[in-house]
């Protein structure tokens, strides 16, 4: 039997029964299949916002009874519980006395047999769900300290599976229904501590701001660490690592109390495939190249679990000291929830959103697919906060949300495609023409082949012609020369006859002769004829190739000229594409600016805004920071820091401060005067406040150089070191050490820092005793040290260091191994710092710095701390010197 821990309680896991579980998947998927069709359809050539469908839908809110621990089952062992649930029903009744009691109606009663799948299934799954559809999602947990909030929403269930909260459940089910190769899952893991939101997965990180969209109302935090997983190991890793640094203590009602909001963000980002079917172009020429125009739908869901720290009674926690002001700031911002949700269950004109950073950072959760389980317990002792956690229970359940779908199109990966399709193009024409290029080749080839051939074949039968009949005709010469011999012999034999009968058959043979040989040439000139039309024949078929090789190159002309055509309609496109874009976002701006009001003329109007900026209705009828700054101008809102009444000042300041907080407006802030108007304000105004967003102003504007020396040319150091001395809330100490260890950064200013007391300002803040104030104290010697350092190697410092000599060497050496690591971290690199001039290791020697700097090189989980305090140890002969004395092996 699973067992969970809320409060030293056990939780008996039981199941329910086959029926129950039907009807909860039927409605389950009902609500789904109501609540998330939508019902507006977005342009084909439009770029689909969040505002593209919008449905509503109530917040479900469960209720889970929490069985009594040890401690009740003795205490009120003579009791009744204080409430007594119906859950087929889905009521709850809360006893008033033996005889009468309330009764309240839930989406969900769960019993203390409940177990973690049955809460899974009934509060979370619809709206992972929705998410996974693409739209926001939140589930929240909301009760008394120890009643169980923690276990249900945030256990890892490692040695019990049974026992996984809903985050984990949740993300097994993300990951089972998206795909790895086209979508993507990140994480951001947050706490909102004493009103100042921390990264659990980065806890150096401690001082995120929140963003608001002025178009969308949605929230950001641009500052805080987003992690892309892959696995569901990787994601439990992650909440072990943020448990660990989320802030815990002791108190009567639980003996491990949250003592923050932790908020679990979940980023999904899913592409949507069969939507980019074919279109067919107006001309019908180009259907494909019309097609790679739809770019792909990409749906985006964020799901928000936020865990609530507990609510409690002083009285009854015994809270006291640093966790009373824990538990102070936890019930000033569950009552800040608390007036947004009678707001929003009541349709108020104006939510109180910006009363608490937990309600900013839960703006846009309020018009997102909500789920609210509220945790209880039955000791009739709590019964009045059991009371309360109901009647909150029962207002939330009145709000209703818009939930919009998250749906755009993917237009980097359309640009991606068409310079993919563009590629292939011109590969293709690149292959072709290769192709036609050695076809020409080819025919080439093949013609002067055929034609050297044709010549040479005619070259050897007229040399066979020419030869034969050289050789008929010298036989010829032959015969006859010999028939003449013989006749001249027969002319002197008288006996012969005579010699005109001789003569008349010698003419006959010479007549027969020359007749032969007449047929013989004429036989030769027919031969040469055919050779000669053989030749022409050959030089024909050689024309008959250019030509073809002539229609080749005309080919490739015309191919060249299709590729200019096409890149040219690519390029048409691309343009058509971007000014679709750009009228879009112009018809965005436009509607904004509708919706703005003009900008008033004069103080007293001026003034107004100024004092109710941070109290803008969600009707839009009061201007962000942002849009004030726009309509009003920075020389009005500085004019505000000397105005008379002293609340125009605070609001004032607080506005500056806001803007000093982006790096874009902070040139123009210094540029129109507002740091020497800060730095005055420092000087001459009393109140606290002032003082915290004051110097948090100029901590801000003193991370640019060029401000570092203005703030201390108008003497910053000196009326910030008077802050210091005069301030006790540690908040403005935090914001003054800041601003000082932002100084101490800059090489220039070392020495006139420390004249004028900036050291000794930083070591006189250590009176405060928070956590922060030390962090930001550590940073600036950590600084101070670093420029020390290198002025020494770059020969332009001599002696000691300042700070050995203002005494900040003590201090360092006892918060060397400081439980926050913000603070270790910075003390281990002002010891390395430190130790890499010689003429400081005898000081550091004999202040115990020598056996902190060992342990540094051992022990220090950070490598490159570890690796610089090994070299300073080696290549120092004071050190090594020492450590062969006390007989140190190293």
């Amino acid at each position: 039997m699973a067992t969970y821990q809320g409060g030293g309680s056990s939780y008996r896991n039981g199941s329910h029964s086959h029926r129950s579980s039907l009807k909860d998947k039927v409605d389950s998927h009902t609500q789904r299949t109501l609540s998330l069709k939508p019902h507006l359809k977005s342009k084909p050539n439009q770029r689909r916002n969040s505002t593209d469908t919008a449905v509503p839908g109530r917040v479900r809110v469960a209720v889970r009874l929490r069985p009594r621990n040890a401690e009740e089952s003795v205490a009120d062992a003579d009791f009744a519980d204080c409430v007594e649930l119906q859950p087929e029903l889905k009521r709850l009744k809360l006893r008033k006395n033996n005889w009468d009691a309330d009764t309240y109606e839930f989406d969900e009663v769960l019993t203390e047999f409940a177990s973690q799948k049955r809460v899974y299934e009934v509060v979370a799954r619809p709206v992972v769900e929705s998410v996974l559809d693409g739209y926001n999602g939140t589930i929240m947990a909301y009760g008394q300290t120890g009643t169980g909030k923690t276990y249900t929403l945030g256990r890892l269930g490692e040695e019990d599976t049974a026992a996984r909260g809903i985050m984990v459940r949740a993300m097994e089910d993300i990951f089972a229904d998206v795909s790895l190769e086209t979508d993507s899952v990140s994480v951001s893991y947050l706490q909102l501590y004493m009103e100042t939101i921390q990264d659990l997965l980065d806890p150096t990180n401690d001082n995120i701001t929140i963003v608001e969209d002025p178009k969308t109302g949605d929230v950001s935090l641009p500052g805080a660490s987003l992690v892309e997983i892959r696995d569901q190991q990787s994601f439990v890793e992650l909440l072990r690592l943020g448990e660990a640094h989320r802030f815990a203590a002791n108190t009567k009602l639980n003996t491990e109390s949250s003592r923050s909001h932790a908020i679990l963000m979940v980023h999904v980002k899913r592409s949507i495939k069969g939507r980019d079917a074919a279109l067919s172009s107006e001309n019908g020429n180009h259907p494909h190249m019309v097609k790679l125009l739809k770019p792909p739908v990409v749906r985006k869901g964020k799901l928000v679990v936020v865990d609530l720290a507990g609510s409690e009674r002083i009285d009854k926690s015994g809270s006291e000291g640093h966790t009373l002001e824990e538990a102070k700031s936890i019930n000033l911002s569950l009552s800040a929830l608390g007036k947004c949700i009678n707001a929003l269950a009541e349709n108020s004109a104006h939510v109180p959103f910006r009363d608490s950073k937990l309600t900013r950072l839960l703006r846009d959760s309020f018009g997102a697919r909500t789920s609210l389980v509220i945790t209880i317990g039955p000791s009739p002792r709590h019964r009045g906060e059991t009371a309360s956690t109901i009647m909150f229970g029962q207002r939330a359940m009145k709000v209703e949300n818009m939930v919009k779908l998250k749906e755009e199109f993917d237009y980097k990966s359309l640009s991606r495609r068409l310079d993919v399709e563009l590629d292939k193009l011109i590969m293709e024409h690149e292959r072709q023409q290769k192709a036609f290029e050695d076809e020409i080749e080819r025919l080439d080839t093949e013609a002067q082949h055929r034609i050297s051939e044709a010549e040479r074949n005619y070259v050897d039968s007229l040399e066979k012609e020419r030869s034969k009949y050289q050789k008929d005709y010298m036989e010829s010469i032959k015969k006859l020369e010999e028939q003449l011999v013989m006749n001249q012999r027969k002319n002197e034999d008288p006996y012969m006859k005579s010699s005109g009968e001789v003569s008349a058959e010698e003419l006959a043979d010479l007549k027969k002769m020359l007749q032969k040989e007449t047929l013989l040439r004429k036989a030769a000139e027919g031969e040469v004829n055919n050779l000669k039309i053989q030749v022409t024949e050959l030089k024909k078929s050689e024309a008959s190739g250019k030509s073809e090789i002539l229609k080749l190159h005309k080919m490739l002309e015309d191919e060249a000229q299709q590729k200019e055509k096409l890149e040219g309609e690519i390029a048409i496109l691309q343009s058509q594409l971007l000014q679709l874009s750009l009228q879009t976002d112009e018809t965005r701006r436009q509607l904004d600016r509708d919706g703005f009001e003009k900008e008033v003329d004069g103080l007293d109007s001026l003034t107004s805004q100024v004092k109710h900026q941070q109290q803008a209705s969600g009707n839009g009828e009061k201007p962000s920071i942002a849009k004030l700054f726009e309509q009003v101008g920075l020389q009005k809102i500085l004019s505000l820091l000397e105005a008379e009444d002293a609340d125009v000042r605070v609001h004032a300041v607080k506005v500056v401060a806001n803007l000093a907080a982006e790096e874009t407006n902070q040139g123009k802030i210094v540029q129109a005067g507002g740091l020497t108007s800060l730095l005055t304000l420092l000087k001459s105004s009393q109140d606290e406040t002032i003082h915290r967003v004051a110097a948090g102003a100029i901590a801000n504007l003193a991370m640019n150089e060029t401000n570092q020396e203005l703030i201390m040319a108008q003497g910053g150091i000196s009326l910030l070191s008077m802050t210091a001395a005069n301030a006790e809330d540690p908040q403005t100490l935090r914001m003054v050490a800041g601003a000082i260890a932002n100084l101490c950064g800059n090489d220039k200013l070392q020495i006139k820092l420390r004249s004028e007391g900036g050291i000794k300002a930083l070591l006189g803040m250590v009176r405060c005793k928070h956590p922060d104030v030390h962090a930001q104290v550590a940073r600036g010697i950590a600084n101070f040290a670093k420029c020390e350092s290198r002025a020494s190697s770059q020969g332009t410092k001599s002696g000691r260091s300042f700070l050995i000599e203002d005494g900040a060497l003590p201090w360092i050496v006892q918060n060397a191994n400081n439980e926050a690591s913000s603070v270790r971290r910075h003390i281990e690199l002002a010891l390395c710092h430190l130790a890499q001039h010689e003429v400081n290791a005898r000081d550091m020697i004999s202040g115990g710095a020598l056996w902190e700097l060992v342990r540094i090189s051992r022990d220090c989980s950070r490598e490159d701390i570890k690796t610089l305090a090994h070299r300073t140890l080696v290549s120092s002969p004071t050190f090594q010197a020492e450590m062969r004395r006390l007989r140190v092996n190293y």
